[in-house]
């Protein structure tokens, strides 16, 4: 029986169905993505206690700072990677693979460098506890290290899904995972080597998801539409600019985002340990209710990409319709289950009693944010799928930068809310993504760009 090929064409089919059966392996490998990270900050949480639960919290704000910035060129890629085979233009897939290779390997390195050179410096800003202080840096240099194998994960889950593939990501990162889990376990727990455990554990299963997910798709070359031929590494001019041209403002807008998160650590760090402690765990609660329903918008991005460059921009408005029928319904289980049980999911991570108490105060402000992820999922796949990163660029920087520090900073100190006001201000800072979004594409305003895939 022949093997099911990378692509899939998304011109043409039920909506509804396609992009239910896209979306589901997304939402798994962005939970177990999350998921990854998690499995520290639980097993950091009982075994080394508040302080390392702080430490593996603030550092993986640092590191998720540097991912962000390749994703954001990873999904540069990914848009190149949907046109080009929505337009049939498949030959030219092989370069665009290469090139992107390439760029990110480069970029991983070069931030590898700058996070072990200005540890220090970044870590003072972010006014990381004293408590804390000698195992976050621990933590980040170990990881900060390995960047270069959470790039290349990115980078292969990016041509994946702009291919139409959701199922092989989930895989990479399920072995990841249970790598990481077992590690966790031994390292942490039974040899009791603390935040540095949790480090090794978390770099070690990156390195072999990263090289497996290479060694797969060597062996499915000629269905994924890379010879991987050193000559075929080569970056090539066109298409670095094309992907620089889409993933820069992807990039910014990733990295501003996560410098808006640091300052908003900052402020809440501030506050003292138990309160870094319940805001590194409650983002990291969020972060797995945020990237499930971010497998909507990873599934709808690729399937409007294609039906955009096949000129079939109806279809692809329908593609945002289900994506927010579908972000709708899970927002509405997300925020009952909050209500439910968001303490005892707070007791996961920790022990404490007053982090315990302190969760109350987090739940009931970040439920102010689910309704503007509901709307992000449909609209943010469809900007980034027309190829129109500086419009996204400009929304995550409204939501990310002026509102996010912005309104934490009203919030928590001018009105004197304190870690209620900081966590409010967080959350309320989704709406400048989500509301100018909606009226774009309601507006149709976007029906007189050119199609990327023309100059392909």
């Amino acid at each position: 029986m022949k093997e099911q090929r990378l692509s899939r064409d998304f011109t043409q089919g039920y909506i509804p169905r396609q992009l239910i059966l896209f979306t589901l392996p997304f939402m798994a490998s962005n939970a177990l993505q999350v998921l990854y990270s998690t499995i520290d900050m639980i097993i950091v949480g009982h075994y080394v206690g508040t302080a390392g639960l702080s430490a593996v919290s603030q550092s993986s704000q640092i590191l998720n700072f540097a991912t962000m910035v390749c994703l954001g060129f990873a999904n540069g890629g990914q848009v190149l990677v949907s046109q080009a085979l929505g337009a049939g233009k498949k030959k030219e897939i092989n370069n665009i693979i290469g090139t992107l290779f390439s760029l990110i390997s480069i970029l991983g390195l070069m931030l590898s460098v700058v996070v072990l050179v200005a540890k220090g410096g970044i870590m003072d800003v972010m006014n990381i506890p004293e408590e804390s202080y000698d195992m976050s840096r621990d933590y980040l240099v170990i990881c900060g290290a390995g960047l270069i194998f959470t790039a290349g994960y990115n980078m292969v889950s990016a041509v994946l899904r702009g291919m139409g593939d959701s199922k092989r990501p989930f895989l990479f990162i399920g072995i990841a995972s249970a790598v990481n889990l077992v590690l966790d376990i031994l390292f942490t727990g039974i040899w009791g080597w603390g935040v540095v455990g949790a480090a090794w554990a978390t770099i070690i299963g990156q390195a072999v998801s990263f090289i497996f997910s290479l060694y797969f798709l060597y062996r499915r070359k000629d269905d994924f539409g890379f010879d991987f031929k050193p000559s075929s590494f080569k970056i090539q001019k066109k298409y670095f600019k094309m992907i620089f041209q889409l993933g820069l403002p992807m990039a910014i807008q990733s990295g501003f985002i996560n410098i808006s998160m640091l300052f908003v650590n900052s402020l809440v760090n501030d506050v003292g340990v138990v309160a870094s402690a319940t805001f590194g765990a409650g983002i990291r609660i969020d972060d797995i209710v945020n990237k499930i329903s971010l497998g909507i918008q990873h599934a709808a991005m690729p399937m409007i990409s294609q039906n955009i460059a096949a000129n079939k921009p109806d279809r692809a408005k329908k593609v945002v319709y289900f994506a927010w029928f579908y972000s709708v319904a899970l927002t509405v289980v997300s925020m009952v289950s909050y209500v439910l049980f968001g303490k005892q999911l707070f007791m996961i991570f920790s022990d404490d009693p007053l982090v315990h108490e302190m969760s109350s105060t987090f739940i009931s402000a970040i439920l102010w944010m689910f309704p503007a992820l509901a709307i992000m999922r449909g609209t943010g796949a469809f900007i980034q799928g027309i190829g129109n990163v500086k419009f996204s660029m400009i929304l995550s920087l409204l939501d990310g930068v002026l509102l996010r520090i912005g309104l934490s900073w009203l919030f928590g100190i001018v009105f004197n809310w304190g870690f209620f006001g900081f966590v409010l201000g967080y959350g309320l800072a989704a709406y400048g993504n989500a509301i100018p979004g909606f009226i774009y594409f309601i507006s149709g305003v976007w029906e007189k760009r050119r199609v990327l895939a023309e100059d392909i």
